[in-house]
């Protein structure tokens, strides 16, 4: 089972709304909206995704990581790897 199953529908709506986000720049842009204002959306659209990925990371770091560490071994091993370096990801963007 994944991790963020009980939080899906919950995702899917932020990420329709970031989606939105994104819709509304592109037309600021084909309207020549003002360089700040359209800096302004890119920055709530950017926030949106990154809200995202931090209950994604949370839900995997609660359900697939904390399992995998009631196994132990390889397993644990690699979730952890896994997640160090989606941290990583997110920390350097």
């Amino acid at each position: 089972m994944i991790g963020y199953v009980d939080d899906k529908e919950d995702l899917l709506k932020r990420l329709r709304r970031a989606e939105g986000q994104v819709r509304g720049i592109q037309r600021m842009i084909e309207d020549d909206a003002y360089c700040i204002d359209v800096l302004t959306q890119v920055s709530a659209a950017t926030k949106a995704l990154e809200t995202v990925a931090l209950a994604l990371l949370e839900d995997h770091l609660s359900h697939c990581v904390a399992e995998a560490t009631k196994e132990g071994g390889a397993i644990a091993d690699e979730k952890l790897r896994e997640a160090n370096d989606a941290i990583a990801r997110l920390v350097r963007s």
